[in-house]
């Protein structure tokens, strides 16, 4: 609970992290190198899109 200044307040960082982390990282072990890179390229799309980054001309 380092840095944290309550139980709850922990809490509420934990449960919007969750997902994130999810969508980032994931588990390569149950996956091939293809379906890996796939996942990870749809994965930097929505986070282009969700974040509005938009790519140098």
């Amino acid at each position: 609970m380092k840095r944290f200044k309550s139980p709850r307040q922990a809490q509420q960082f934990l449960s919007a992290r969750g997902p994130i982390h999810q969508h980032s990282h994931p588990r390569r072990h149950l996956m091939s190198g293809a379906e890996y890179r796939a996942q990870r390229t749809r994965a930097f799309e929505v986070w282009k899109q969700e974040t509005c980054v938009r790519r140098a001309a």
